[in-house]
């Protein structure tokens, strides 16, 4: 049996650390594939809230990691999708971290326009999803707009063709709000001119449009892209200003035709759709004009012929009257006799009357009522006499309890009242010293002063054993 062989000695080699060894890989990656083109469909993709992008490139076989840093990302043409095939430009890499490699991409293109449309197709397809393309959002397109807004490149054909259909058929108010329509800022920059159209107020220093107009010229899928992205076609559907899309040729569709109001083929055509023909109105005007003269003269010839009509149906004024004139000729002849029949009537009832008033008859009533009116006559006085005599007694007793309550009664017993300028005085500290009084007696009054010293009051003396003032 053979002996096995002595292991190989390496004690010759060199000896690396884990860091040298991986930043010796990323060296050697990077001088081999300094820069790539990589096609692949995406999958996997996440944006963190670094802002940078991480994806997957994969096809049947294999699998290569991707990465796009936040400062690329906002540059991309085509953003990161998930089952997009895509071309992808930029160097290779390793991540030493996890011991794998990595692309950093730069650049990102759609994989020829199928890709595009099928991209395209997706977005139309989440963006309807929402409601942004329903009919019920549409809105109607002013007849005649005062002023006009327009979004799109100032020094392209396009601006010069839309003013000079709208100078032919009829001349408005223009504003344009420049804006690029190709390149990487063209998209933000076309929805912040419809945001800012939509934020003028109405009656301000800028008039705010009554109408929109987003347009550009032809051209390839890529050149139209700007008008496809999502941030302009929530800008067009979110206006509340009535807006209009001129994108490309007649043969060209983009997603922001979905969301406008209209869609016209060409800019010409959408400065036709904004305005009607001057020409062609003063025209309609004109005959809508003649139509109202003669329909108003013939309004009035037929209200003519109808008055006739009826004034032929009607009789005229002396065979209106002449049937009352007859019925009051014959009152008339009526009356004489009616008024002697009347005469002669009451005549005769005022004889009747009169048969009836006799003296005798009188004589005979008056006794009868003298007769009854002599007792009635002594009942009245005797009654009368009864009631003075009730009303004397009454008056007597009043009188009687009205002496017994009378102060004067109390006078004509030896009392006095005693009286001053303040009125009647009731107790002696209201009697001053000086002060003159009036003392009334039963029998009339007499004049007094009071007496006593500076500030003492009068005290009045009292006969022994005597009453009190009952006042």
């Amino acid at each position: 049996m053979d002996e096995a062989p002595a292991p190989e000695t390496h004690a010759n080699l060199p000896e690396f650390s884990v860091s040298e060894l991986s930043a010796a890989i990323k060296n050697a990656v990077e001088e081999r594939f300094p820069y790539v083109r990589v096609r692949g469909e995406l999958g996997r993709v996440s944006r963190p809230s670094s802002g940078h992008c991480y994806f997957e490139l994969k096809d049947e076989r294999a699998v290569l990691s991707a990465v796009v840093w936040k400062g690329t990302y906002g540059r991309l043409k085509v953003k990161p999708e998930q089952g997009l095939e895509v071309v992808c430009t930029g160097r290779i890499t390793t991540f030493q971290g996890q011991s794998r490699y990595q692309m950093v991409v730069e650049q990102m293109e759609l994989a020829g326009a199928g890709a595009l449309m099928a991209m395209l197709e997706e977005r139309r397809k989440k963006l309807a999803a929402e409601g942004l393309f329903d009919d019920a959002r549409k809105q109607a397109i002013p007849f005649l707009p005062a002023v006009i807004g327009v979004v799109t490149s100032p020094t392209g054909a396009v601006i010069r063709d839309i003013m000079h259909r709208l100078a032919d058929r009829f001349p408005r108010r223009v504003l344009l709000w420049p804006v690029r329509v190709q390149g990487e800022s063209a998209a933000a920059e076309i929805a912040a001119a419809i945001e800012g159209f939509n934020a003028l107020s109405p009656g301000g220093a800028i008039p705010r449009p009554d109408v929109l107009i987003v347009a550009r010229g032809g051209g390839s899928v890529e050149d139209l892209m700007a008008f496809n992205e999502e941030i302009v076609v929530r800008a067009a559907a979110a206006s509340m200003i009535p807006l209009i899309s001129a994108v490309g040729h007649e043969t060209d569709t983009t997603l922001i035709d979905f969301a406008s109001d209209r869609r016209a083929p060409t800019p010409t055509a959408a400065a036709e759709m904004a305005v009607p023909v001057r020409a062609e109105l003063l025209d309609t005007t004109i005959d809508f004009g003649r139509r109202m003269m003669r329909a108003s003269a013939r309004l009035q010839t037929d209200r003519r012929q109808r008055l006739q009509g009826l004034a032929r149906s009607l009789p005229r004024a002396d065979a209106l009257f002449a049937m009352p004139r007859q019925r009051f000729d014959t009152a008339a002849d009526k009356l004489k006799g009616a008024l002697r029949q009347n005469v002669h009537r009451h005549a005769a009832r005022f004889r009747e009357a009169a048969a009836l008033l006799r003296p005798r008859i009188v004589s005979t009533q008056l006794a009868q009522g003298r007769e009854r009116a002599a007792p009635l006559a002594g009942r009245l006085a005797r009654g009368y006499r009864r009631r003075l005599e009730e009303a004397a007694r009454a008056l007597e007793g009043a009188t009687r309890i009205l002496e017994t309550v009378s102060y004067r009664s109390v006078l004509a017993r030896g009392f006095a009242l005693v009286a001053g300028d303040g009125g009647l005085k009731r107790r002696a500290a209201e009697i001053r010293p000086g002060e003159r009084l009036w003392l009334r007696f039963a029998d009339g009054e007499t004049p007094a002063v009071a007496s006593g010293g500076p500030g003492a009051p009068a005290q009045p003396r009292r006969k022994p054993g005597g009453q009190g003032s009952l006042f």
